[in-house]
């Protein structure tokens, strides 16, 4: 179908519905780089205003990309809930986005239409949003999940400790998870990045975090995030696995080219809850996403790159994960430049995985090529707070020495949680004031450094 809009003497054609998205996308490198970028300021607006006048059926009758080509085109067809879908049914996109930030759509409204809401319907309507728009809408999206604490809850924000080491090294991976826990992170996650792919290696990592978390106590769950079929190998020889992770996107190509399938996912999720090690939910997936990860291997069938990253959380919400988290400024400035595409982005990725009904946290980073700095990524922390963001990295000072990027420190958790009042998984709360690394108001205690010598003692017991 052609899309049609006149500015002035000018007359824009659209041929289908892929370009209309793409030629909406607020600027961005990954898409000029991929040629389906709007060649002009006025080409944008003139995609932004036929794009709201489509109605959100449309979304059902016209795939981005053809439904016998691609697995994900697929799911999002056939799991579409047309119950769920009805309330809205009669709305353009331009339509959406007004209903959206009305009163009527409240926190209980977002979570029943959820499901009925297509990857395409949420990028579509997010190119029609201003930044503030993103962040009013996502705020009011409730999404919670559980392990062994519960993640989500309002007036909370949830932190990955983050304690890579360039050699797995398993000191120095024990002294930043000490580091995080006195600062108190960790309740979305300890979750290493492995500097190797040796299934012996991680299997120590996965028994390294298992027995701090059994000797502290800490009601948090533990992941390696190494490929799912290493922790399904793993799971197999009996290790001690919480959380399995994988990488996804948002095309069938692009999942090949990480290794994965529907197929795979789903064997992995039902290994992981065999193992029943979760306490207060079952939850056992953590998956990763990014803005251009399609295109960088060439799997992106000419979607922008925000439509693919949307589609990406269509795979994520089939598998009922703990934690989804978009590496937002990761993959470079090829694909986002510099801060302002970088926070717009956040924003997006944010707005987008709320709104499909997923447990969305940001790794608020960028690369150091990039034209972007700490203060752009405090910027973007902030306003993710305000969004009501489920949870970030906590990464000893900021800066990721094995991954080479840079990202959000422990210090900056305290930061947002003091400026926006937020507290941290209620269980994971509890225990720190049970072991007085915090206070009855859940602030850390002052004598957090004492208990120091104790904690260093059973960490390496």
């Amino acid at each position: 179908m052609v899309y049609r809009q006149v500015i002035g003497a000018t007359s824009y054609a659209f041929d289908d519905l892929r370009e209309l998205l793409a030629k909406a996308t607020p600027p961005r490198s990954g898409d000029r780089l991929g040629g389906v970028a709007a060649e002009s300021a006025e080409q944008m607006i003139a995609a932004r205003m036929a794009l709201a006048n489509v109605p959100l059926k449309q979304f059902l009758n016209e795939a981005v990309i053809p439904y016998e080509d691609d697995e994900v085109t697929r799911l999002i067809l056939d799991t579409h809930e047309a119950q769920a879908f009805a309330p809205i049914s009669s709305l353009t996109v331009g339509g959406f986005r007004d209903w959206l930030l009305s009163d009527a759509a409240t926190s209980e409204t977002l979570n029943k239409v959820s499901r009925g809401i297509t990857p395409e319907m949420a990028a579509g309507v997010s190119k029609l949003m201003r930044n503030q728009d993103l962040i009013l809408v996502a705020k009011k999206c409730a999404v919670t999940s559980a392990f062994r604490n519960t993640i989500g809850l309002k007036g909370r924000m949830s932190v990955r400790l983050q304690p890579n080491h360039p050699f797995d090294d398993a000191k120095g991976i024990t002294a930043s998870i000490l580091d995080g826990i006195l600062l108190g992170s960790g309740d979305a996650c300890i979750g290493i990045n492995p500097a190797s792919d040796d299934p012996a290696i991680i299997g120590e990592l996965l028994r390294l975090l298992d027995g701090i978390i059994s000797r502290l106590q800490i009601p948090t769950q533990a992941c390696v995030l190494t490929h799912v079929t290493t922790t399904l190998g793993l799971i197999g020889q009996g290790a001690p696995v919480d959380l399995v992770f994988q990488s996804i996107a948002g095309t069938q190509a692009a999942n090949r080219s990480f290794g994965v399938d529907l197929a795979v996912l789903r064997e992995a999720r039902e290994a992981g809850l065999s193992l029943r090690r979760g306490t207060v939910g079952d939850n056992v997936m953590y998956f990763e996403t990014g803005q251009g990860s399609a295109l960088s291997a060439n799997a992106h069938h000419n979607v922008d790159q925000q439509t693919c990253e949307a589609r990406a959380y269509a795979v994520a919400r089939a598998f009922d994960p703990l934690l989804v988290n978009s590496v937002v400024g990761f993959i470079g400035p090829e694909y986002l430049y510099d801060g302002k595409e970088i926070i717009r982005a956040g924003l997006e990725d944010h707005f987008c995985g709320k709104l499909l009904g997923l447990p969305l946290g940001v790794d608020v980073c960028y690369t150091n090529h990039a034209e972007a700095d700490q203060d752009d990524m405090d910027n973007l922390l902030t306003l993710l707070a305000a969004a009501g963001v489920t949870f970030i990295m906590g990464v000893p000072g900021a800066d990721d020495v094995m991954l080479n990027y840079q990202s959000t420190s422990f210090h900056d958790a305290l930061y947002v949680r003091d400026l926006f009042g937020l507290k941290r998984a209620p269980e994971f709360d509890d225990w720190l004031v049970r072991t007085g690394l915090a206070g009855a108001d859940f602030r850390l205690a002052g004598s957090a450094g004492l208990l120091l010598p104790e904690f260093a003692s059973r960490l390496i017991a």
